[in-house]
């Protein structure tokens, strides 16, 4: 059902684009003949830009969890009150993100800094590839200021980390396709009456996708062995989905970096010049206002463009 979904959304979106660039053409005729639909025509080819631009980005994110809610957590280095100081302008800036973007926000946990700032904060995001779009911003985060808390008004670095998780529905349902199966039956061995032993009673079920195999002979008759063997299989790929989601949060878990000098995905810098730059794709901006107030969409995009760019081939696996 997500899958559909998110299909029907990529058709929906499609149809507007196309409708959109239809009025366009319209307006474009129009426009010689009355120049007051100059303005109506400019204001609608920038909002089509912008509407190509983020089905760009849509594009950039196959993967399985992109499309889910993600769970956001933001944890301030070394460094004090300044540091938690940021930890709190990150909070805002991807707030303020998800509000332009339509996407619901709920606060689950923050600890407030003894000075100001944050000792940490959690929070949840809903809307289609939330995951996808904020996991760009996974890492450490280094700002470079006056600090306001120092008499002396010396410059001082901060860093926070930002941590992106997708949320993951808890509830598993096993579903097993006849395609994905070979059924074979032979005959059982073993203890066990004439009838068990002299037919082919015994029946063995491989999952193909996940190559699992589960045997059952004990049944008097090859219907109650594939009934049985069928309540194992379906026990085994709800432990095979457990694993995997397991695996999952560790493989996570393990791209958490310090929270010090050397490991930021992305300098902040307002003295003593104003500079935003990606330490992944080099991306710059000297506007650290917009950013801050949420502005980081390119950001984002140049991510995941350079991720699709530098991630591994097949051949180069081999």
């Amino acid at each position: 059902m997500r899958r559909r979904s998110q299909l029907e959304s990529a058709i929906n979106k499609a149809s507007h684009l196309q409708s959109s660039l239809d009025d366009i053409g319209v307006m474009l005729e129009f426009a010689h003949e009355d120049e007051s639909m100059a303005g109506e025509l400019r204001s609608t080819i920038s909002r089509l830009e912008r509407e190509v631009d983020e089905s760009e980005t849509t594009m950039l994110l196959p993967g399985e969890r992109d499309s889910h809610n993600a769970i956001v957590q933001i944890t301030p280095g070394a460094g004090g009150t300044d540091a938690q100081d940021w930890a709190q302008m990150l909070l805002r800036m991807y707030l303020r993100w998800c509000e332009r973007h339509g996407f619901k926000t709920e606060v689950l946990e923050v600890q407030d800094g003894p000075e100001a700032g944050i000792k940490s904060a959690t929070f949840r995001v809903e809307g289609e590839y939330a995951y996808g779009l904020l996991s760009a911003e996974s890492g450490v985060h280094r700002l470079v200021r006056i600090s306001p808390f120092n008499s002396g008004a010396s410059r001082e670095t901060s860093f926070a980390s930002v941590f992106v998780i997708p949320e993951i529905d808890e509830d598993i349902t096993v579903e097993i396709n006849d395609k994905d199966l070979r059924v074979d039956t032979f005959r059982s061995t073993g203890a066990g009456g004439q009838h068990i032993n002299t037919t082919d009673s015994a029946v063995r079920i491989t999952h193909l996708p996940t190559g699992i195999v589960v045997t059952c002979q004990n049944q008097r008759s090859q219907h109650q062995n594939r009934e049985v063997a069928f309540q194992v299989l379906r026990s085994r790929l709800y432990e095979y989905e457990l694993n995997k989601r397991k695996a999952d949060q560790e493989k996570l878990e393990s791209t958490k970096m310090d929270i010090s000098f050397g490991s930021q995905i992305r300098n902040y810098v307002m003295h003593p010049y104003r500079l935003v730059k990606d330490t992944r794709t080099k991306h710059e901006t000297g506007d650290i206002d917009s950013v801050l107030d949420g502005e980081i969409d390119e950001f984002i995009k140049d991510y995941l463009v350079w991720r699709r760019d530098n991630q591994p081939t097949t051949e180069s696996l081999n």
